[in-house]
């Protein structure tokens, strides 16, 4: 798996095979804890040579600084087929999250493997800025 792009965005689409991103991001400033982040996506396009032809286990992880998970998470079968004489196959995959909630400010992550295999990670600093009185 080749990841070509791995983003938290606020809204990504697929439209005919092409990837389209609103808003990418990666980091968000709060005045107020815990932090409830209304919606965003994790958006990936990937391509997958023959050698990966099959089924395979995509996962995203949520982890903290410490590498504890702060939400479920998300596991998805795919199969990776390529067409007839093409070398290899792209992919778009979007995961739209409601009410991602963080507890305390810091480094956050988006971990992403295959098959058990890290492949990316998409990096969040969630930064507290108390209110000025």
């Amino acid at each position: 798996m080749n990841v070509q792009v791995a983003v938290l965005c606020d809204a990504a689409t697929d439209t005919h095979g092409k990837l389209n991103l609103l808003g990418a991001f990666d980091a968000i400033f709060t005045q107020q804890l815990p932090l409830v982040h209304p919606m965003c996506s994790v958006a990936l396009r990937a391509t997958f040579g023959g050698p990966e032809e099959g089924e395979r286990q995509l996962r995203l992880n949520f982890v903290d600084a410490d590498g504890q998970p702060f939400m479920p998470a998300i596991d998805l079968p795919i199969r990776v087929a390529l067409p007839e004489e093409a070398h290899f196959v792209t992919q778009n995959f979007i995961f739209t999250i409601q009410l991602l909630r963080f507890e305390k400010p810091g480094l956050y992550s988006v971990d992403i493997s295959l098959d058990g295999r890290q492949e990316a990670n998409i990096p969040l600093l969630v930064k507290y800025s108390p209110p000025k009185t």
